[in-house]
């Protein structure tokens, strides 16, 4: 095979698995939209009945402490096991490879019991702090990885300078890393918005605080027959995630592509 039959072959096989991950989209943008014709009175309703502005109001106060605490505990976590590397960091960056491996589904009735004791059930808190530990696994691994990165000369450098660990941390690594920070905020941001298991089992008796995903599962449990509405109310949930895609995307994929998980 010549180098332009497999080109022409490798573009045929993206372009097939590109209508195949495009094509449900479409369809939803469709049957929300009503096309062909073009009617937005399925968003006005949906998000009349499904009591969306309070749903979203509660994901983004979830989404925005959850990244928060958890880029700064990520930040620090990863400076201290990919720079400072104490004694026993080997051991430490193991367990939060750990919290990586176990999936929610197993840790999710103990924990919703463990936040019952503490009287921490339905409240804003019950639903942010595992999400935190959650993320700053994932966060400690990708933020270790930018550090080990890292020219050793540059962090020698500034301590010849006389800046302390915690000044070469936010003054020189943290600018430095920009697009890897960024990546670890989107992800994480995508993830806590998508969350739906735990906020449904610890969200359990209060309707007010119920996150997007949650409420749209209840919304969709009212209108199983009104597609319109449903397709609707999917893509109001989305939008927001999709447009900070969409407007950080080239941040995004430099992110991934600068080194941030070279070993």
């Amino acid at each position: 095979m010549t180098g332009r039959q497999e080109l022409v072959l490798n573009h045929a096989i993206l372009v097939v698995f590109a209508v195949i991950a495009v094509f449900p989209l479409v369809a939803v943008v469709a049957q929300a939209f009503q096309l062909p014709g073009f009617d937005l009175s399925t968003f006005r309703e949906a998000w009349r009945e499904g009591h969306f502005a309070t749903y979203m109001r509660n994901s983004l106060i979830v989404t925005a402490a959850t990244v928060a605490a958890a880029t700064v505990l990520s930040i620090m976590a990863g400076y201290a096991l990919g720079v400072l590397a104490p004694r026993g960091s080997g051991v430490l960056f193991l367990l939060f490879l750990a919290g990586l491996t176990i999936p929610t589904e197993a840790v999710v009735i103990p924990l919703y019991f463990d936040l019952r004791s503490l009287n921490l059930d339905n409240t804003y808190a019950g639903v942010i702090l595992p999400q935190i530990a959650q993320s700053v696994a994932f966060g400690t691994f990708w933020m270790r990885a930018y550090f080990r990165a890292c020219p050793r000369s540059l962090i020698e450098a500034a301590r010849m300078d006389g800046a302390s660990s915690w000044t070469t941390l936010w003054r020189v690594l943290v600018p430095m890393g920009g697009p890897a920070i960024l990546t670890m905020v989107l992800l994480t941001s995508m993830w806590t918005w998508n969350e739906f298991l735990l906020p449904l089992v610890i969200l359990n008796s209060d309707e007010g605080l119920r996150t997007a995903p949650l409420g749209l599962s209840f919304f969709q449990g009212a209108h199983q027959t009104d597609y319109a509405q449903l397709m609707a109310g999917a893509l109001i949930i989305a939008a927001p995630i999709v447009a900070v895609y969409v407007f950080l995307q080239r941040r995004f994929i430099a992110g991934m592509l600068s080194g941030a998980i070279k070993e």
